[in-house]
């Protein structure tokens, strides 16, 4: 990254999204933040966040936020929806941030998905897929634009999601059968992590165009043995 760019991120109000905004700021990383409301911006603008208020739903927000003469190193979006949403921005919202970082000349983009998404679908079991099946469907939708965007990507699929401190044991694997939980604060620093194997030596481009499920090693739903993905 250069001192002019930034990191674009689209769901820092809460979960995964707000973890990483407290990791990359810790970081002393540039970052801009796309807000529906301003309930939490002046939380994130106390850690030293610009908040740019719109909605990933309207691609008219999303330009105004992404289009400006501030070139941006690398969007994140973490954006996601529940079963019970009338609308759920997985792949609508998704597609706006996507269309918009094509149009920006974006580097990267970082899309947090979901185990059981795409082809990890295998690791989900019969009970998580008929509750949030339809949510899978349209994260899967949302990754395969990404893929075909021509943008430089990176798609992490979180396993269960808890909201406890970090462990420092999260892990990254391209195997696509590994399911299991992970804090919310291990999945934000394997975020930072993927932006950093970009940025340094024999690393550079190690997290191009990958696809890696995460989880916390001490929390691997049976015993399967998987090879873990190498970030340095």
């Amino acid at each position: 990254m250069t001192t002019a760019s930034y990191i674009f991120l689209a769901g820092a109000s809460r979960g995964v999204g707000r973890e990483i905004a407290q990791y990359l700021t810790a970081q002393q990383l540039k970052v801009k933040a796309l807000l529906r409301t301003t309930a939490v911006a002046n939380e994130l603008e106390k850690i030293g966040i610009e908040v740019v208020l719109g909605d990933a739903l309207n691609i008219e927000d999303v330009e105004r936020a992404m289009l400006t003469d501030e070139p941006i190193h690398t969007v994140i979006s973490t954006i996601g929806g529940l079963p019970s949403d009338v609308e759920r921005p997985d792949y609508p919202g998704n597609k706006n941030l996507i269309d918009a970082a094509v149009k920006a000349g974006v580097q990267k983009f970082i899309l947090v998905s979901s185990i059981g998404a795409g082809n990890s679908v295998v690791a989900a079991s019969p009970q998580v897929l008929a509750v949030l099946g339809k949510v899978l469907a349209e994260k899967d939708k949302a990754e395969q634009h990404l893929i075909a965007s021509g943008l430089t990507y990176t798609i992490i699929r979180p396993g269960g999601l808890k909201s406890e401190p970090a462990t420092g044991n999260g892990v990254l694997t391209e195997d696509p059968h590994i399911i299991g939980s992970i804090n919310r604060a291990d999945v934000a620093q394997l975020v930072g992590r993927c932006l950093n194997s970009d940025a340094y030596g024999g690393l550079r481009q190690r997290t191009n165009n990958k696809i890696l499920s995460a989880i916390d090693r001490n929390m691997q739903f049976g015993q399967k043995e998987f090879a873990e993905f190498t970030l340095e």
